[in-house]
């Protein structure tokens, strides 16, 4: 009885090969569309759950500042997790991690390298998570200040296929290290990431040895520069636990009476804040919605295309009842026509998934792959797929097995109402999610070109920087050098980088600040030649002399002193850190850090000697190439050991909306495919309406009918039918864009511009769809259409 099911099916499918063509492209481009972001998807809330204690781990943050400068911090002061685990009952372990930034550059034999992703960690670190020494002692990471655990990718970077244990890595500053540990590569589903990693107490030995004043790693809760996890025993209370690290806080630092903390679980770290905004979550919801519009018009195809082709088959079913089959048998006879149409669509959207995923890594930035044994993506696959196959197939099957068979031999029967209304609201509900998606992709792109193109009130053009290490202590020496190539036109530096500080200091004082306020600060070590070299503004007082008293010396943003309630502030005192000064200048606002977050307030304050600090050149633009050659020369006079390395400002400016610019490319892509399928269905639904109406067709011109009426009684029905969806989609993809807008401080408005070119562009591309097949029904010869009938 089945393989007569199928039989049957199949000689179905062969007979009527342009719509089985229709079905079978626009649902294999659905399933493999939808595959591939759900694969994406999947990675997404992958992330740091492979660690035994997951649901137990979480890290520490702050809330900081009062007024306009309070903001969430996800470092935290380093003795806060020493505090919590020797007097917190339920806090069983915790581990730190803090950037080095004193080392950047590594030698071995004739290797060098510089090195990004190098941490000092508590050894902690290696029993709270699951990332285990694979070579060295475990028990024992670090047995002194200078031993270093690396991971077995950068271990083969130095030592090839050495035992890489006892050997020894020397710095660009002369200190040696030995490697006494090796653990396995990071997975790339890890919020966590590195390559090297250093004690902790030697982070401790150089910032405290000597002029610690008292102060200690334990007890310092001057700096916010350290990532904490805490180990909690189930079920405690974390709004208990944040009233008892507060209180530890303030017994030893009693003036940060802003400060709170706040605990975000390890499996939520890679997509949430801990203050509940969001941390990814929005972009991962936009493509699951995504992905089920693309499946869903997919399915709409289906359902409109079978149930439109019903007619035609109604006498077939007739016979099939006549004959004594009964209605469960018909209806599955359909779901085998629809399971074998599947089998052929998933097996070529399998094909198509192997195929794009490379490209589909490149835009989104992942790498992903499609393990075949892995039954996580097995049921990924299924659940797509046979979630589709119900969607799509039930309706079809009930509506082709329930015709009478007597109305249907003598020709009376007719499309219901009903089932003619339903195929309209799939049209409408097909093209409403494509206007969505075209919408979409426009705002987008016009918010990427505003953040592209909006003036940050400075000037970066042809500029680049680079790291200056040995160079540092000859800075007069490196300008004076580079100033006389005819490429450079200025050269200056600063402690931290112009595209993207993300220092920040609550330690300051001035006249009129209020019992427990804190105005949290962005400080820029900065010497006389940063500001004009940039093009910056001063809305009041002057800038630097270089002069030695300009040590005592502050210029603030204006964000900075409307913030600190400063009137005429040119003269006023201002402290920041131990240093008492007075403010001499006022720069206008400029930004500083991705234009998602407002203006902060910043401060510039003059050292003239920095040991860690990035050289910025400005070249001509036409003879950048120059300016490169002169600095590397530069530097191979002081860092000859060492790789050369530098990136232009407006490059660096470009990463900083990596993801929103790969947000704007997949909804470009997607956009385009969802209207593709819906093309499919239009075109198949037309070809459906010249069909049956050939007779008419050709009375209507053999009666005088021109082609432009011909083609206006084939179109006119489905473009109505897409003006709907054009108008329900307004609201809709208003209410959307709007939404993800509101994650940007400064924004594009959304103009009825955008709709009305959204619009025009579905509206033009449904008509050049319905009118190819419509001309070609109104050409054709109506004495041979009227035969036929």
């Amino acid at each position: 009885m089945f393989s007569n099911y199928f039989k049957t099916a199949w000689r179905n499918l062969l007979k009527n090969r342009f719509y089985t063509i229709l079905n079978i492209g626009g649902l294999a481009v659905g399933l493999s569309v939808g595959i591939l972001i759900l694969l994406w998807v999947q990675d997404e809330f992958s992330f740091d759950r492979f660690h035994k204690q997951s649901k137990n781990i979480y890290r520490v943050e702050n809330m900081a500042g009062t007024g306009s400068s309070r903001e969430l911090w996800t470092n935290t002061a380093a003795p806060i997790g020493v505090m919590a685990n020797a007097e917190v009952p339920g806090v069983e372990a915790f581990a730190r991690l803090t950037y080095n930034g004193n080392n950047r550059l590594f030698k071995f034999g004739e290797k060098t390298f510089q090195e990004q992703n190098k941490f000092y960690a508590d050894a902690s670190l290696f029993k709270l998570f699951d990332f285990p020494i694979i070579k060295g002692d475990a028990a024992n990471p670090f047995p002194d200040l200078h031993s270093i655990v690396i991971t077995e990718s950068t271990a083969r970077k130095y030592f090839d296929q050495a035992d890489p244990i006892g050997k020894v890595i020397s710095a660009e500053n002369g200190e040696l290290f030995t490697v006494s540990g090796m653990i396995r590569d990071f997975p790339k589903n890890s919020s966590i990431q590195g390559d090297m990693f250093f004690p902790m107490a030697l982070m401790a030995q150089k910032m405290y040895s000597g002029h610690s004043n008292g102060r200690s790693i334990d007890n310092d809760f001057s700096y916010f520069n350290y990532h904490t996890y805490l180990l909690l025993k189930p079920g405690m209370s974390l709004s208990n636990l944040s009233t008892t690290l507060r209180n530890l806080h303030l017994r030893v630092k009693p003036e940060d009476t802003d400060v709170e903390y706040l605990f975000l679980p390890l499996e939520k770290m890679h997509l949430h804040n801990a203050d509940g905004t969001d941390g990814g979550i929005g972009t991962v919801r936009i493509f699951i919605i995504i992905a089920m519009f693309i499946l869903l018009i997919a399915c709409v195809n289906y359902v409109n295309l079978s149930t439109a082709r019903a007619m035609l088959r109604a006498k077939e079913v007739s016979l099939r009842k006549i004959i004594g089959a009964a209605r469960w048998q018909l209806f599955m006879q359909f779901i085998a026509e629809t399971t074998l149409l599947f089998i052929a669509a998933t097996i070529i959207s399998l094909m198509l998934v192997g195929a794009l995923i490379p490209v589909f890594n490149m835009i989104s930035g992942k790498e992903l792959s499609v393990n075949f044994s892995s039954w996580q993506v097995w049921a990924l696959i299924l659940i797509t797929i046979c979630g589709t196959l119900l969607l799509s197939g039930i309706y079809p099957a009930m509506l082709l097995s329930s015709f009478e068979p007597l109305k249907a031999l003598r020709g009376k029967i007719a499309a219901r109402i009903s089932d003619v209304m339903f195929r309209r609201a799939l049209v409408v509900v097909q093209f409403t999610f494509s206007v969505i998606l075209i919408t979409g992709t426009i705002i987008v792109g016009k918010q990427l070109s505003f953040l592209r193109s909006k003036q940050v009130s400075y000037n970066r053009e042809h500029v680049l920087a680079m790291s200056m290490n040995n160079m540092a202590g000859h800075f007069e020496a490196v300008k004076a050098s580079l100033l006389k190539d005819p490429a450079v036109t200025d050269v200056t530096w600063s402690a931290t980088e112009i595209i993207n500080n993300e220092q920040q200091t609550g330690d300051n004082d001035w006249d009129g600040k209020q019992n427990g306020e804190t105005m949290m600060l962005s400080p820029m070590a900065v010497n006389q030649d940063f500001i004009p070299f940039f093009d910056m503004k001063l809305a009041a007082g002057k800038n630097f002399t270089g002069a030695i008293a300009d040590s005592t010396h502050f210029i603030l943003n204006e964000t900075a002193v409307k913030a600190a309630r400063i009137k005429d502030p040119i003269g006023k005192r201002f402290r920041l850190w131990k240093t008492e000064g007075t403010i001499i200048g006022v720069v206008k606002d400029f930004h500083f850090q991705s234009l998602r977050q407002a203006i902060k307030p910043a401060i510039f304050h003059f050292s003239p000697d920095n040991d860690y600090s990035i050289l910025y050149i400005k070249t001509t633009g036409r003879d950048a190439p120059k300016a490169v050659t002169a600095a590397a020369a530069e530097w191979k006079k002081y860092n000859a050991e060492f790789p050369f390395s530098y990136a232009f400002l407006d490059d660096a400016y470009q990463r900083l909306y990596m993801t929103e610019t790969r947000t704007g490319t997949l909804y470009n892509v997607f956009s385009g495919i969802a209207i593709f399928i819906s093309c499919l269905g239009l075109l198949g639904l037309v070809t459906y309406t010249a069909q049956i109406r050939t007779r008419e067709i050709g009375v209507r011109k053999v009666l005088g009918a021109n082609l432009p009426t011909i083609i206006r009684i084939l179109t006119s029905d489905l473009l109505k039918l897409v003006a709907i969806a054009i108008v329900i989609a307004v609201p809709l993809s208003w209410y959307a864009m709007h939404s993800w807008l509101q994650g940007f401080a400064y924004r594009i408005e959304i103009g009825w511009t955008v709709y009305a070119i959204a619009g025009t562009l579905a509206f033009l591309i449904a008509i050049l769809t319905v009118s190819v097949q419509s001309v070609r029904a109104a050409l054709a010869n109506p004495v041979k259409s009227l035969r036929m009938e």
